[in-house]
């Protein structure tokens, strides 16, 4: 099947690197027309930590195309250390990586998303929300990964009556630019990694842009508060 999304307008940040670049290069490929958001290195760049900047990318975005039937909010930051390492100033970079820059974005498009009538917000929680990896200093990541999995919930509830569908993905181990110098720094990790994966593979960006296409797709019309695991069977057991 080809031409999934054909005909939506779909706004993906973190379309630099990753997941969002992931998401961004399938969703084109299915015939979306894709605005991509990043610090650098994409078609619209902006700092997705001020509100401001925010605001007025999205006032842009809706002048030009009118309304915004699909969300991918895949940019994040986080810090990564063990508690007795990590200072208050990370903890909060973190939560403002995980969660205020999955806010401020989706503020500032909800009303174009009400003008779609059939949107979708996808979001990214992670398998680090439900499970603790052995040698994984992931404890900000997880806090913040947890919030995203409340607060996609609240917008299902919040954005039913105006037909704005909300679900977050929870990748397990993805591999990216970010993720590939971790595990050159600890070869051993990977070894941890696949003894949790039912499938003994890692997992690539593409993977996950699978599943966002068709949370973004009418063919997920019926879904909306839902987590979904794309993890190779990590969190199911």
């Amino acid at each position: 099947m080809s031409g999934r999304l054909s005909g939506r307008i779909a706004v993906v940040t973190g379309a630099a690197n990753g997941i969002g670049r992931g998401c961004a290069e399938v969703f084109t490929a299915e015939g979306a027309t894709v605005i991509g958001v990043d610090r650098a290195g994409t078609e619209r760049t902006c700092d997705l930590l001020d509100e401001a900047s925010v605001g007025a990318l999205f006032a842009d975005i809706a002048a030009e195309h009118g309304r915004i039937d699909v969300l991918v909010n895949a940019a994040a930051f986080a810090h990564f250390a063990w508690i007795e390492d990590m200072t208050y100033a990370q903890w909060q970079q973190t939560l403002r990586g995980e969660l205020d820059i999955v806010f401020l974005a989706t503020c500032a498009a909800w009303a174009s998303m009400q003008a779609s009538g059939t949107a979708s917000i996808i979001n990214f929680a992670s398998a680090n929300a439900a499970h603790a990896l052995p040698g994984s200093s992931a404890l900000a990541h997880c806090a913040g990964k947890g919030g995203v999995l409340a607060m996609t919930r609240q917008l299902a509830m919040e954005g039913a009556p105006h037909g704005i569908r909300a679900n977050t993905i929870s990748p397990g181990f993805i591999r990216t630019a970010a993720t590939r110098a971790h595990l050159a720094a600890d070869p051993a990790f990977t070894t941890q990694v696949l003894a949790k994966n039912m499938l003994k593979r890692l997992g690539e960006p593409e993977d996950v842009a699978w599943c966002a296409v068709w949370l973004a797709s009418g063919e997920a019309r019926y879904v909306t508060g839902a987590d979904i695991a794309v993890d190779a069977g990590a969190t199911a057991w």
